[in-house]
């Protein structure tokens, strides 16, 4: 009797063992990852202030330790595609924005940001149907920032009815919304609707939106004024862009189109 209790405690003690075994690698792996990911966490904190002061390197730098730490986490792959945008790597920035909705399908911001990528990229028709999968998405909070980026996509594709659509749905959630009101004047001066553009374009003057986008929609303005043959009001608002932001491109193609109307 004793020698067969103590053969089945000796089993219990190792089957028990076994087990206790497993759960501490488990608990292990798993206080490691815990660690690892809050390390990850800090790395892309300090990283992200990097990037919002313009040191994209040592932005990068940070999120790619991030990475390594938690390879697996879509927040640092949307970072590293905002940190390689920034140093001009648009082949990088589309791969790790692309790896983010792998890990989160449902990641709004990667998807958004996807879509201007691929805008920027002239990738059109895939960068609208990226909009639409937000647009379509009843959990996205900011519907009109898809629309506005799909109008874009539509209107270079040559579907003007269609993007002119899109910006008048953006505008109706949220009329303040100078990008969108911007996209659609532009739109109109292209198809020859130049009274209703000057008249989106002081709207968005009306609205303060900054000095670089004042700058460029004066200069929109004056060159919309030249087609028109109104070459005083082209120069005033030529001189405005000039003056609004004296740094910018805008800026410096205005210098250049008043020096011809002079």
């Amino acid at each position: 009797m004793y020698r067969r209790t103590t053969t089945a405690l000796w089993i219990a003690l190792l089957c028990a063992g076994l087990s206790l075994g497993g759960g501490c690698t488990t608990t292990k792996a798993r206080l490691e990852s815990d660690q690892n990911a809050r390390k990850a966490g800090s790395r892309l904190e300090v990283g992200s202030d990097y990037l919002a002061n313009g040191q994209s390197a040592l932005a990068l730098r940070e999120f790619l330790a991030a990475e390594k730490l938690d390879p697996d986490n879509a927040k640092v792959h949307y970072a590293l595609g905002d940190a390689y945008l920034a140093r001009g790597k648009r082949d990088l920035a589309e791969r790790h924005l692309r790896r983010a909705l792998e890990i989160f399908p449902e990641y709004h911001d990667a998807r958004l940001f996807l879509s201007a990528l691929l805008l920027m990229e002239k990738k059109y028709a895939e960068a609208a149907e990226h909009c639409l999968e937000l647009i379509d998405d009843p959990t996205y909070e900011a519907p009109w920032r898809a629309l506005t980026n799909r109008g874009w996509a539509l209107f270079k594709l040559g579907q003007t009815e269609e993007a002119r659509t899109a910006y008048d749905q953006a505008r109706e959630y949220r009329h303040q919304y100078w990008p969108a009101t911007l996209a659609l004047a532009i739109l109109e001066a292209e198809t020859g609707k130049r009274l209703e553009a000057i008249r989106l374009y002081r709207e968005i003057i009306a609205q303060e939106p900054g000095a670089n986008v004042e700058s460029e929609v004066n200069y929109r303005l004056g060159e919309i004024y030249v087609a028109l043959g109104n070459r005083r009001e082209a120069m005033g608002h030529l001189t405005t862009a000039v003056a609004r932001a004296p740094d910018s491109t805008w800026a410096k193609k205005s210098q250049e189109y008043l020096k011809i109307l002079h």
